[in-house]
């Protein structure tokens, strides 16, 4: 467990997210707002409607400085890295950019987007983030992967010459995985890993074909003594690696989280650019949870008409905003300030809960004034979160 608090956790960022939608093939496991088209993308066409839907944004929340972007999707990485240039650009003509901005984009490890990575290094990119998903061949073919073991392990060769900071996705708790194979294949992974590197447990997504399978039968996934033997497995060897969790599914070094997902961790304030991409912003004393059209075309026509793409936006109540801030901060291994919890909800967490829940050895109050969950408390996380916010 880490034991102490990241810097300045209560130290309000400004994030930046960017969606690019398209994949090449959509992943048997995936539920994300992602889309697969034949037809050549007009870059050109998103590129003016990102930076109209940047500029309505920022109209609503002005005189922000952005301290992180992150462009998700989807394969940011098809996009060009003039096109990339194009949006940064737009973000700098409406906002301050820090100095020291962390600037993320999601890549797939291709051994053609890696050819791309200098480009978005000139383009203003800081950080990639690889999603590897495997590194045994016969699995990535089961996830839908287009890649090989040894193109992502050339692509993380490849980030790690021409950026300083990179990290890669795996996911465990595989059909079939155990615990001695996921061993040998995380260590292999600490071996190229940097300073951060993400490991998901794998989720059954309903309406996927993952989901169809999986209902019928066909899709054996470990048992829940296997998913917590893995999820030990993962805490052990990437601690004595020297890269422990600070998020439930995020190991870095020390200095080595990644800032943009820390901004949606500690409640800060960010701004959702494109198609399906959401936001929580600070307008006129309140927080607004937006979120914009999900359906590509739509989301384009929706911005060349009004000039963004929002569908939704949503005032928070406070016992909303408050639920959110425990719900994001507990994932985090430094946890939540009790203070601005009580000021979010104006009320303070039921004493007798939080007494209930240390006897069980879930979470710890710190000198520091934070509440946090313990790592055998992680595995229940969402049960930990449901108590304290009834």
């Amino acid at each position: 467990m880490v034991d102490q608090v990241l810097a300045d956790p209560e130290q309000a960022g400004f994030g930046v997210y960017v969606h690019w939608p398209f994949c090449l093939s959509k992943c048997p496991y995936c539920d994300f707002n992602s889309h697969v088209r034949r037809e050549p993308i007009d870059e050109a066409r998103f590129v003016r409607a990102f930076t109209a839907e940047i500029a309505a944004t920022a109209a609503r929340v002005p005189h922000r400085t952005v301290s992180t972007v992150f462009f998700g999707g989807g394969t940011p990485s098809l996009m060009q890295p003039a096109t990339i240039a194009a949006v940064l650009d737009a973000i700098a003509r409406h906002w301050r950019v820090a100095p020291d901005a962390e600037v993320t984009l999601e890549a797939n490890p291709t051994s053609v987007e890696a050819t791309r990575f200098r480009g978005y290094r000139t383009a203003g990119v800081t950080r990639v983030s690889l999603g590897v998903q495997a590194l045994d061949d016969r699995v990535l073919v089961e996830l839908g992967r287009m890649h090989s073991a040894r193109e992502a392990l050339d692509a993380v060769g490849v980030a790690r010459s021409v950026f300083d900071r990179y990290s890669f996705d795996l996911i465990y708790a595989r059909p079939r995985q155990q615990p001695k194979e996921w061993a040998s294949e995380l260590r292999t992974a600490l071996a190229e890993a940097g300073e951060h590197l993400s490991l998901y447990q794998l989720t059954i997504e309903a309406e996927t074909p993952f989901a169809a399978l999986h209902a019928a039968g066909k899709l054996p996934i470990p048992d829940d003594d296997t998913a917590r033997d893995l999820y030990d497995t993962t805490q052990e060897i990437c601690a004595a690696h020297g890269l422990p969790a600070y998020e439930i599914s995020n190991h870095a070094r020390p200095g080595g989280e990644c800032r943009h997902n820390l901004v949606y961790w500690r409640g800060h304030e960010y701004a959702g650019i494109g198609p399906g991409a959401h936001g929580r912003l600070d307008v006129d004393g309140e927080r607004r949870a937006t979120a914009t059209e999900q359906r590509p075309e739509a989301w384009l026509a929706r911005v060349e008409k009004n000039g963004h793409g929002v569908v939704s936006d949503d005032v928070l109540t406070r016992e909303e905003r408050s639920d959110e801030f425990l719900l994001m901060g507990l994932r985090l291994a430094e946890g939540i300030d009790i203070a601005r919890y009580t000021e979010l909800a104006g009320r303070p967490l039921d004493p007798a809960r939080i007494a209930t829940l240390h006897e069980h050895g879930l979470v710890e109050t710190t000198e520091r004034g934070r509440l946090r969950v313990t790592l055998p408390g992680f595995p229940v996380l969402d049960a930990v979160v449901a108590d304290l916010a009834a």
